[in-house]
């Protein structure tokens, strides 16, 4: 993997390597090519992982382990293990010592949250710890009908109303944000409002927009032919 810098210059992305590229290896790849060629490239995160987030792991770590019978240690290295295979190599620790970002972390902990949605793991010790304001977590809620707040059979709410008389099943529902909710906390947030909610939980008061695809799977019937709103869930 190349470094380099990246800087904004009337309006577009400059990206400088810190080494000389060799360019006869590059035309080779693109045909000849030279110029407009496509390349994939990400922002270093320069922020060191976080106390809370190892806290969230190995509380994960522990209900999973509560639930399957498997030791702690054991899950933590087949949870790095997973890692490793997503990243194509990368390795990871969450010790202080540790030289992993904040976004390694998250991708670890979103791998974790995949697992104990899949299989229906009961979150106990570590779900006031869980994400709840990050959009990747919202989708898994969504996804699975799961309440945001308990974890219980959920509603899909929508944040930005639809109106009265409306019929939802011809609404392009890409275009609107929502929250999985129960029917107690669903109730709860027209009551009090979604500030006092989201202050209460520590949720985010937009939730998030799904794609056509995520909408039909978890059967949200609306009218999709004209979508055009890119999404990334």
């Amino acid at each position: 993997m190349q470094s380099g810098t990246a800087y904004l210059q009337d309006g577009f992305w400059v990206i400088k390597p810190d080494q000389q590229q060799n360019l006869e290896h590059i035309a080779t790849l693109n045909e000849g090519k030279l110029q407009g060629i496509p390349v994939d490239f990400e922002f270093a995160d320069p922020r060191k992982a976080r106390p809370r987030q190892r806290r969230l792991f190995f509380a994960l770590l522990g209900d999973i382990s509560f639930w399957s019978g498997t030791p702690v240690n054991w899950l933590k290295e087949y949870f790095y293990n997973q890692y490793t295979i997503k990243t194509a190599g990368k390795e990871i620790s969450l010790a202080d010592s540790t030289g992993n970002t904040v976004s390694d972390a998250k991708n670890l902990i979103d791998i974790v949250i995949d697992f104990i949605f899949d299989f229906r793991v009961p979150i106990k010790s570590g779900y006031e710890l869980l994400p709840r304001d990050e959009e990747y977590f919202q989708y898994k809620c969504l996804l699975n009908r799961q309440c945001i707040i308990c974890g219980k059979h959920a509603d899909v709410h929508h944040i930005d109303e639809i109106g009265m008389g409306r019929n939802r099943n011809t609404i392009d529902h890409t275009k609107h944000h929502l929250m999985a909710l129960c029917r107690i906390h669903h109730t709860e947030y027209h009551q009090i409002g979604p500030i006092a909610f989201s202050n209460r939980y520590h949720v985010s008061t937009t939730g998030i927009r799904l794609n056509a695809d995520a909408l039909k799977k978890i059967g949200v019937r609306g009218n999709y032919e004209n979508n055009s709103i890119n999404t990334p869930f």
